[in-house]
């Protein structure tokens, strides 16, 4: 093996893997496999990594796994390591000048740390590092591998990815040194989602939310520009893979959509009436952890931790979209059919009642115990989630609040509806007064500019911060559009769109009141996918490659496919309906035979963080549109986070015109 080699993901020809399977693949087989000697009877080795690395291997991969692959123990690069000299080390870390002096450190002089070092960079290693490394004459022959993975994103769902960019609104949006902050972020975010694509080997038709304008004479500012500078640093990134990286295609194979939190300001903070929402919204919890109290047989409870995963617990996988109302009628019929038809359930409640077991019903009792014992663990857990969840649902009228949300949004309630609620409902938590006067800011911007915003925030008696909050929903608000004259801009306030309200959507009326609000990108993406996009809206970084079949459509651009690009079925979406009793089990029906039955995928990346109600949307729609669809964002956040998020936003007061930016510094045209 070379000094430096770069690698995608090759597993062309190979069964179709889901972008989860496919990471795991790579990190699994790919790299630590890939560290072995030759006809070495022990291939035990140490993983080492950084902070970065180290949450993209927890995510997808788990020590068990690992352990099966050879790596008997994982360490910190920047924590002080006890010397294994009889042992391989595998080191997968970010390019960085701090990194590598570590592992010279580590490797070189005459009393390295391990026998020798396997190599993996996450991402594209910068000329000057390589040569840096090659300096120091001891480390060459100590290095049995060195190569670019260009995998430097966290997976957190089989179908979301993260760039770990949990500050990228305050980068982007925040006042001061706004511009190099701002651009550091996007590079970084940029080098990140670029990894995806050379691990996934697609290269993406890519396409943006546009600036309101872009010529000369515009003037923008540097936040309605994100997605533009975004796409193009993605694309530069990418057309240096086509060139570097081997098995990196040369023409389009899926499509990529960024945009930025302006497009629904509403989705990260409405209350969103699905189960996993709701646990993430309501419940204490730390990503997927949740922790409960357990009876335990001495009397009494414990404490408990267990993992919401979709992985390891059906329950959670079949629930978790499912619309609260929904899913607690589902999750009664489950207990209730499990103890009707359980044996070993059975059995155990006729001890309990005092029957007598003979012997061949213990035997029976002994066998199906285990499955049982799992079964009754995971129903026990949702039962006491989801009690949880009616509970503060019912304790802080939360029903009320819902209903309020949903009616502003698709204007049905005004500014008097919310002056009673405010009046009527005075103990309601403080945060829900909060969430509900940023939606109505966001989907009434006209109101920042008179005092009947003012007169609500007092009235909701808001702290400062909380005052932010509200009052800085306006910095993630689109631009509105502008006429100059000269070096003089006017914005046009007066007919300033409410982009918040929403229609409902046609055939997709729900039987349940508070199931109405749909995240934009729902829309987005199957005009996407319909090739109805609009262009001026929407733009294109490429020329797709010439078809070989069809026209491209008038206005729009996107990837030509053989397979359907679209759901073959005709009925509307049932998600947020009650289930018939002939609907099939999700957890047999979402499998990877399915996958192989799938049109191109689909990325879509949203600056500024992604909700979980967006994250239900993409599975959702991977099933109606026959296509994987793959969300990516910066941060993936719950309400609450993002509220805190938004008050630490700070005004950008000055405009700026797009030569200042130096916003097409890249020629690209000429790549």
């Amino acid at each position: 093996m070379s000094m430096l080699d770069s690698d995608t993901s090759s597993q062309a020809g190979s069964d179709h893997k889901n972008f989860k399977e496919t990471t795991r693949h790579r990190l699994l087989y790919e790299m630590i496999r890939s560290a072995k000697r030759p006809g070495s009877k022990s291939n035990w080795k140490v993983l080492i990594m950084d902070k970065v690395t180290l949450k993209i291997m927890s995510h997808s991969c788990k020590m068990a796994e690992l352990t099966e692959e050879g790596v008997s123990l994982v360490e910190d690069i920047n924590k002080r390591r006890q010397p294994m000299p009889k042992m391989d080390a595998v080191y997968f870390m970010q390019p960085t000048k701090e990194n590598v002096v570590i592992l010279l450190s580590d490797m070189a002089g005459k009393t390295p740390l391990y026998r020798e070092a396997y190599i993996f960079f996450s991402s594209t290693v910068p000329k000057e590092l390589v040569a840096y490394i090659k300096r120091e004459p001891t480390i060459r022959s100590r290095i049995r591998a060195m190569k670019e993975m260009n995998l430097e994103y966290t997976v957190i769902d089989s179908q979301c990815f993260i760039t770990d960019h949990g500050k990228a609104l305050e980068d982007l949006y925040g006042d001061e040194g706004i511009y190099q902050k701002g651009d550091e972020c996007l590079t970084a975010m940029a080098n990140r989602i670029a990894t995806v694509f050379a691990s996934m080997s697609e290269f993406p038709l890519v396409r943006y939310r546009a600036a309101k304008s872009l010529d000369h004479t515009t003037m923008t500012t540097f936040s309605d520009l994100i997605p533009t500078k975004l796409a193009a640093a993605v694309w530069n990134i990418l057309m240096k893979y086509k060139t570097t990286l081997g098995n990196f295609p040369q023409t389009e194979t899926c499509e990529l959509l960024i945009v930025d939190r302006s497009i629904d300001q509403i989705a990260p903070i409405i209350h969103e009436w699905t189960y996993d929402a709701m646990c993430h919204d309501l419940l204490e919890m730390d990503g997927n952890k949740y922790v409960h109290e357990v009876p335990i047989e001495s009397g009494g409870f414990e404490r408990k931790e267990v993992l919401l995963d979709a992985e390891h617990d059906p329950v959670w996988l079949e629930l978790r979209h499912s619309h609260i109302a929904d899913a607690s009628d589902r999750l009664h019929d489950k207990i209730t059919n499990f103890m009707s038809k359980n044996k070993a359930a059975q059995m155990h409640q006729g001890s309990r009642d005092g029957d007598v077991l003979s012997t061949r019903d213990l035997q029976k009792l002994v066998q199906a115990l285990p499955q049982y014992s799992e079964q009754k663990e995971k129903l026990s857990l949702h039962a006491d989630i989801a009690a949880k969840i009616h509970s503060i649902r019912r304790k802080t009228g939360l029903n009320n609040v819902g209903k309020l949300e949903q009616d502003l949004v698709f204007g049905d309630a005004g500014t008097k509806d919310v002056i009673n609620f405010l009046k009527e409902q005075m103990d309601i938590p403080q945060e829900y007064k909060v969430r509900l006067l940023m939606i109505y800011a966001a989907t009434r911007p006209e109101k920042f500019e008179s005092d009947k915003l003012t007169k609500l925030i007092e009235l909701a008696n808001l702290s400062r911060d909380d005052m932010n909050a509200v009052y800085n929903m306006r910095f993630l608000e689109a631009a509105p559009e502008t006429k100059t004259t000269g070096a003089l801009s006017v914005k046009l306030h007066l007919k300033k769109k409410k982009h918040g309200l929403r229609k409902d959507r046609p055939g997709e009326e729900s039987a349940l009141q508070l199931s109405r609000f749909h995240p934009m990108i729902e829309e987005l993406i199957e005009k996407l996918s319909k090739n109805e996009l609009p262009m001026n809206e929407y733009p294109c970084m490429n020329d797709p490659s010439p078809p070989s079949h069809g026209a491209s459509h008038s206005g729009s651009a996107r990837v030509h496919d053989n397979t359907p690009g679209r759901s073959m079925r005709s009925r509307p979406s049932t998600w947020a309906r009650p289930r018939s009793s002939d609907d099939s089990d999700p957890v047999l029906s979402h499998t990877t035979r399915e996958f192989k039955k799938m049109g191109k995928r689909i990325f879509v990346f949203i600056v500024g963080g992604a909700t979980r109600s967006e994250l239900r949307v993409c599975h959702h729609l991977t099933t109606k549109l026959k296509r994987e669809i793959v969300l990516g964002s910066s941060s993936l956040d719950d309400p609450a986070q993002f509220v805190e998020k938004v008050k630490l936003l700070t005004p950008i007061d000055n405009e700026i015109s797009l030569d200042a930016l130096e916003l097409l510094r890249l020629d690209i045209s000429s790549l």
